[in-house]
């Protein structure tokens, strides 16, 4: 068996805050507004979700082991729209054996990667399946 698709979800004290940084800075399409909770479009078969730490399934938590990687084809420009956004803890771009990507943090300290797959056959591994 397989799922048809992941929802990953962050938690944080005031939801309201982090909602401009992930409409606006990220441009998530909304798909779903529990109130508690807003579930976005991340990519063409990824969600991602906010939720209220204070009626989420779990609490919000100062200090996060969490990356979310967005998967993207032009680095470069991520970088440089990330840069005009003046993110929090925006890194240089990195050339690694599998991938160029770069590091920054949200409005509440979460860690967010943008990264390409440099290998061809490498990036065909995460191609969606129908």
């Amino acid at each position: 068996m397989q799922a048809a698709y992941t929802i990953t979800f962050f938690y944080y004290p005031d939801l309201a805050a982090v909602v401009p940084f992930y409409e606006r800075t990220l441009g998530f399409e909304l798909v779903l507004d529990q109130g508690m909770a807003r579930i976005y479009r991340s990519g063409a078969h990824g969600y991602f979700g906010i939720v209220d730490g204070r009626q989420g399934h779990l609490p919000h938590r100062p200090e996060s082991a969490v990356l979310l990687t967005m998967v993207v084809d032009d680095v470069p420009a991520w970088h440089a729209r990330m840069r005009a956004a003046a993110v929090d803890g925006l890194s240089d771009i990195l050339v690694g054996t599998y991938c160029e990507h770069f590091f920054f943090r949200d409005p509440h300290g979460y860690a967010i990667e943008i990264q390409r797959f440099r290998d061809p056959e490498v990036a065909g591994l995460f191609v969606p399946t129908t």
